[in-house]
């Protein structure tokens, strides 16, 4: 029971991941130009996490450190476009 629980995160983890290109193509065709959507980095980190927790229980270093290294990057991301709001006095992109 244990293992199916656990791939289910990871399953989940990986929809949430690939879900966040889904987002990112859906945005730029209805905007009529490529952009990044705030909720990819929020899909990013969702799923990322998810996949991470997976990759934690079957012990896997490969993964482990290349999930652990994306989370630092989107919530980086993150940070800078908090900090871009802040600058512009809080508007919205």
């Amino acid at each position: 029971m244990t293992a199916s629980i656990w791939m289910a995160v990871g399953l989940i983890g990986q929809a949430l991941f690939s879900g966040r290109f889904l987002l990112q193509w859906w945005t730029s065709e209805r905007l009529g130009r490529s952009v990044v959507p705030n909720g990819f980095w929020y899909l990013s980190i969702l799923g990322s996490g998810s996949l991470l927790a997976y990759a934690l229980y079957v012990r896997d270093p490969v993964f482990i450190i290349g999930q652990s290294a994306g989370m630092l990057i989107y919530l980086r991301n993150l940070k800078l476009i908090r900090n871009e709001r802040r600058a512009s006095g809080g508007a919205s992109a």
